[in-house]
């Protein structure tokens, strides 16, 4: 039985898969998803329009974005438990600034911080890390810790929505500050203990394929692939469409007369699709490949985004974040164990940092886009089935893409 097989899978490497989840889950911080609950009460001491909070957000994204290239390589060099305590540091430091940020300035500063060291440090150890040391079982591992990504959005966003209202929105970044420190950190580290007997193992493993002739591709040859480019075109349509309505939810909400507490309070629906999808993958990717399940993610967005951009009724929301949730879950899954399986795991970090940069890149227009079409009067719908259109680009994109892989993966990894 498929759960039966994660229960022994997660007994046999509980620490290290512990470690993917919570790493996965303190990401949250930094995501758009706990972010834009912050969004309306910082329009409002700044005095800012959905456009102008959309730039600066584009704006410390994009800079996020143009750093993450080079900062994610560097988990191929530097040992994951420094790597990790770094980024955690990092991270304190950004809810530090977030919750004494002055004005505009400061705050492209803060979502800079909170972007690079969250939504992409963060979330780029707890899938590199397990697609890396884990061959057998890649993919219930990446669907372990893909469950810490749904636990922040199912628990974070509605405990930030009550906590904000209790203490504001400034002493509810600087309490995740201190939380993160005293317990993330730490947590972190003692989950990682005898991380070096894995690394030397890892390190045997690849010198044995390397004298096999099987070898991983750089980065640099990746960006000389023209297949990498038409999957992309798929790939991060989900970071732009989910980021940007995440990022305007609580506008979505007011425009079809919906109460913030309700769609935030629905997050969970959305979590709970997401960790079921995942889990189902999981045991398809180690059993039929990554390559085959990524093209089924785009559907179910396209639907999701019909779904909200036609119906008012309140209760759209279960189906909208059902189906957003699926698409999740297998993205969340395939991809980054696509990433391993069509370029090797040798240089990974460096070739997922890119693919992660390029999806920062496009969470960064997604919000102010979807706020630019606001402010020049379109709707919420109106927008929505725009991006739908987008997705069945993206899916004709990624069938084409992925037609070529498979006839490559017959042979050689290059």
């Amino acid at each position: 039985m498929p759960f039966q097989s994660y229960v022994r899978f997660a007994a046999a490497n509980r620490r290290f898969v512990a470690f993917g989840f919570l790493v996965a889950f303190g990401s949250s911080f930094g995501q758009t998803y706990f972010i834009g609950i912050f969004g309306p009460g910082v329009q409002a001491e700044f005095g800012l329009s959905h456009t102008a909070w959309g730039t600066i957000y584009m704006i410390g994204t994009l800079a996020s974005a143009l750093v993450l290239p080079w900062s994610g390589k560097q988990i191929d060099r530097l040992d994951l438990r420094l790597y990790t305590a770094l980024t955690g540091l990092l991270l304190v430091v950004a809810c530090v600034v977030m919750a004494t940020t002055i004005g505009p300035i400061m705050l492209v500063l803060a979502i800079f911080l909170l972007r690079q060291s969250g939504q992409g440090l963060m979330s780029h150890i707890a899938l590199t890390s397990m697609a890396r040391y884990f061959d057998v079982g890649r993919g219930r591992a990446i669907a372990i810790a893909t469950l810490g990504f749904s636990a922040g959005e199912a628990l974070l966003p509605f405990l930030a929505v009550i906590a904000i209202a209790l203490v504001g929105w400034r002493w509810t970044y600087g309490g995740v500050a201190i939380g993160f420190a005293i317990l993330l950190i730490p947590a972190y580290l003692w989950l990682l203990k005898g991380h070096g007997e894995r690394h030397q193992a890892l390190t045997r493993r690849l010198g044995e394929s390397a004298a096999e002739g099987t070898t991983s591709w750089t980065r640099a040859e990746v960006m000389r692939d023209r297949r990498f480019y038409l999957l992309l075109v798929g790939i991060l349509a989900p970071a732009l469409i989910l980021t940007a309505m995440f990022f305007h939810h609580l506008n979505v909400a007011a425009e079809k007369g919906w109460s913030d507490a309700w769609i935030t309070g629905n997050y969970v629906v959305y979590a709970a699709a997401t960790v079921i999808t995942s889990l189902a993958s999981g045991p398809l990717i180690d059993r039929l490949g990554a390559v085959r399940l990524v093209p089924f993610m785009m559907a179910p967005l396209t639907l999701a985004m019909i779904a909200i951009g036609v119906f008012d009724n309140p209760f759209i929301v279960w189906p909208y974040f059902i189906l957003a949730g699926v698409s999740t879950g297998i993205g969340h899954t395939a991809i980054s164990a696509m990433w391993a399986e069509v370029y090797g795991v040798d240089h990974l970090g460096a070739i997922k940092s890119l693919a992660a940069a390029l999806g920062v890149f496009a969470s960064a227009l997604g919000p102010v886009m979807m706020g630019a079409l606001m402010d020049l009067g379109l709707s919420t719908d109106a927008v929505c089935l725009i991006f739908a259109a987008y997705t069945v680009i993206g899916a004709v994109s990624i069938a084409v893409g992925l037609r070529g892989y498979r006839t490559a993966m017959s042979g050689q990894t290059r």
